[in-house]
């Protein structure tokens, strides 16, 4: 029987190990997508317990304990941290197969030094050296990013956003790792909000649609100009309805007079600023990523009382991938489609996707188009395998970018580790199984592409 994550952990034959700890663990990180908070990094943050650190914000660890019957109390509620970490503990003690279960012991071994396992027993005592090392000094913000190898980071920003954060960032020599904005725009799509209109007013005097077109394309070049390499957008299904101009200038000012548009006038203006916005993107450089399949909030009642990104959201419906495609193709037409990183949430659709995007490459770049990694509810050992396969079967592994955190916790790199070991042992069970060959060279640049230089390329880095 295998000691519990030892040092070959998911590692199960020679040449998945050699990969591992001779070619992959060392890399640097280039963490492409997350949600840290840059005002954390620049004041360079420091944590007064574990339970801050390991459970502030992180909604992935909230749902469990909701699924384990933890009242709300415990999770984001008036208990001390005390109370909170002894729930969270007792809650990942029996959550065999949860990838959290992995997650969080990584980040107990990795930052914390400790090898155990966390149940409500152990609690105390886990809590007591947590409580010891973050006192000591070098757990800070600052330092478990620098800690982790990590070279880059794209936050995740709004276009009304300041930036102030980045630019102290920017002009703090002390620091040496890249904390780079990404242009997230969701809010200016969002035309069947209730707060729209206010939310327009942040970005100026909007009158008209190519006034709003005309806001985002001043805001990204900010953006840029700050080190912007990559935009974000978060939605049920890529749209396409294409309107003409002023079909679309009349939903907008019917929007702006207070009248909500119908779902398909709705859908003819989400296409038309998508297309102005990844005209934009390419001919600035900028990444396009497209998050898609997901259903927001699906509990009203938690979501009144807690807000966004609080653990109740879900897998969508398949997103129309013909509608993708004519988006996409959209672009295509006119040499006007950026780099463009596509992810959906829905399992059931990664072999469709992937063919939808291996019609659009060309020789502009390695993969211009990505297949994104195992996103939110599949990114554990199985959606990983499953994501990687289809990735290998349908496209080109070696050219893939790899793992990011899609995180808010400064501790959350260890998930790099457990997708780098997954990999490993993948590209190790087909060597062993003849299907590929023991050359070193191409395995090392496979690994060390999908690991670390393939992003760095992609994105300038």
């Amino acid at each position: 029987m295998r000691a519990f994550m030892d040092e070959d952990f998911l590692l199960s034959s020679e040449t998945a190990r050699h990969l591992y700890h001779d070619v992959a663990a060392d890399l640097p990180i280039i963490d492409y997508h997350c949600h840290l908070d840059p005002k954390e990094i620049c004041e360079d943050r420091q944590f007064e317990n574990i339970t801050q650190l390991l459970l502030g914000g992180d909604h992935y660890k909230w749902r469990l304990m909701r699924w384990a019957g933890v009242d709300e109390r415990f999770i984001t509620g008036d208990a001390d941290d005390r109370e909170k970490f002894q729930k969270w503990a007792e809650t990942l003690g029996l959550a065999a197969g949860n990838p959290l279960f992995h997650w969080s012991h990584l980040e107990l071994k990795n930052y914390f030094g400790y090898a155990g396992v966390l149940n409500g027993e152990s609690a105390e005592a886990v809590w007591q050296l947590c409580g010891e090392k973050l006192r000591s000094g070098g757990m800070s913000a600052r330092s478990l990013i620098e800690r982790s190898g990590v070279r880059a980071i794209c936050t995740t920003d709004d276009p009304a956003d300041t930036l102030e954060w980045h630019q102290k960032i920017a002009e703090d020599e002390r620091f040496g790792v890249k904390v780079l904005p990404s242009f997230r725009p969701d809010r200016a799509l969002g035309i069947e909000k209730a707060d729209y209109p206010a939310y327009l007013a942040r970005l100026g005097t909007i009158t008209s649609f190519a006034g709003l077109v005309d806001a985002l394309k001043e805001r990204l070049a900010f953006f840029v100009s700050l080190g912007c390499r990559v935009s974000d957008h978060g939605m049920e299904s890529v749209p396409f309805a294409p309107a003409a101009e002023a079909e679309v200038e009349a939903i907008f000012r019917k929007r702006l007079g207070g009248t909500l548009p119908s779902a398909q006038e709705q859908k003819q203006f989400k296409t038309a600023l998508l297309l102005a916005l990844g005209r934009e993107y390419r001919r600035l450089g900028v990444v396009m990523q497209l998050h898609f399949g997901v259903i927001r909030d699906c509990s009203k009642r938690v979501f009144r009382a807690l807000g966004p990104d609080a653990g109740i959201d879900a897998i969508g419906d398949m997103p129309s991938i013909k509608e993708l495609a004519a988006f996409l193709n959209a672009l295509d037409e006119t040499d006007e489609l950026p780099k463009t990183i596509l992810y959906s949430l829905d399992p059931g659709c990664n072999a469709a996707l992937a063919t939808v995007i291996g019609a659009f490459q060309n020789g502009e770049a390695v993969s211009k188009l990505q297949h994104g990694c195992a996103w939110w509810f599949n990114d554990h050992k199985k959606g990983m395998i499953d994501h990687l396969t289809t990735l290998s079967a349908e496209g080109y592994l070696a050219g893939f970018i790899g793992m990011l955190t899609d995180s808010r916790s400064f501790l959350s790199y260890a998930r790099h580790e457990y997708f780098r070991r997954i990999l490993c042992e993948l590209l190790g069970s087909w060597v062993e199984n003849g299907e590929y060959p023991a050359d070193e060279k191409a395995l090392r640049a496979i690994v060390e592409g999908v690991c670390f230089r393939n992003a760095e390329r992609y994105f300038g880095l």
